[in-house]
């Protein structure tokens, strides 16, 4: 019920944001009407500018992240995992053609026991960087490619993979406003560590995000994994959901909020067949 509620209140605020927006441009500005080869093309706001860049993971725009998730239903105890994400991503120019763009995940969870007889755990998990080499200069598609790795800094057990691991990472951007659609996507394998599991993990990562005017925009960015080890009944872990966001500003800092929901329709037993999320994500333009 606490499920269905969370999705449909997300689905409805979505909707009423869009008809708000719908409602406000089909209003007149002018008794009389422009001919077709007058009408000037859609530009963009500073606003708009700024959201739609902070939402490519190529720009040359230096964020964080902090990032609340909230999985529910996991385990025997049906226990709610808290994750909390950093997420800085910091753009190096390295001359008129590149830019290396530097983005790193920093888990800090909040485990409470899965089964019983099982202990809960909190503390730092693995850190997660990864290093993009981008075109600086580039126009409505733009791509990114270079290494991402995993560290096993998980400070409990059951927060690490026990595993140094690495592979290639690859993303690519289409942007035109109101839209922005980007795809990011990794393979790790572990090389060293001291659990004997190996790890073998695919992450895909889908963002879609729309303008709807004012600051306000609808989103969906989920995480897709494939963990190669597994059963192929164990194997995929499949987000479907969304919501939206406002693009706020305080003093002179720039803050984008957001908010989504996602249903797992695919997720190994026993894990979270849901999740919340809640981000604020603090803007530096340079």
């Amino acid at each position: 019920m606490l499920k269905s509620a969370f999705l449909l209140a997300l689905v409805l605020g979505g909707v009423s944001l869009t008809l708000e927006n719908v409602q406000g441009q089909g209003q007149p500005v002018s008794s009389q009407k422009a001919p077709p080869d007058e009408i000037a093309p859609e530009i963009e706001t500073p606003d708009e500018a700024l959201s739609n860049q902070a939402e490519n993971p190529f720009s040359n725009l230096i964020s964080l992240p902090l990032q609340s998730n909230y999985q529910f239903n996991s385990g025997v105890s049906q226990a709610t995992v808290t994750i909390v994400k950093l997420q800085p991503v910091i753009p190096f120019h390295l001359n008129e053609d590149w830019e290396l763009i530097a983005r790193t995940i920093v888990p800090i969870t909040n485990q409470p026991s899965q089964k019983p007889g099982s202990a809960s755990a909190f503390g730092l998990g693995d850190i997660n960087p990864a290093f993009y080499l981008s075109p600086a200069k580039s126009g409505e598609i733009t791509w990114g490619l270079g290494p991402t790795l995993t560290l096993p800094t998980g400070t409990d057990e059951a927060l690490t993979s026990g595993k140094w691991s690495a592979g290639p990472a690859l993303g690519l951007v289409f942007k035109r406003n109101p839209l922005v659609v980007s795809l990011l996507v990794n393979n790790q394998w572990s090389f060293a560590g001291w659990k004997e599991k190996p790890y073998n993990q695919l992450s895909l990562q889908p963002s879609f995000s729309y303008q709807l005017g004012d600051g306000w925009y609808l989103t969906y960015s989920p995480t897709m994994t494939a963990n190669w080890q597994a059963s192929d009944s164990n194997r995929w872990t499949v987000p479907v959901g969304g919501g939206f966001g406002k693009l706020i500003h305080i003093d002179h800092q720039d803050i984008k909020l957001s908010v989504q929901a996602f249903d797992n329709v695919v997720h190994p037993a026993g894990s979270s067949d849901w999740s919340a999320r809640f981000q604020v994500q603090f803007l530096f333009p340079q």
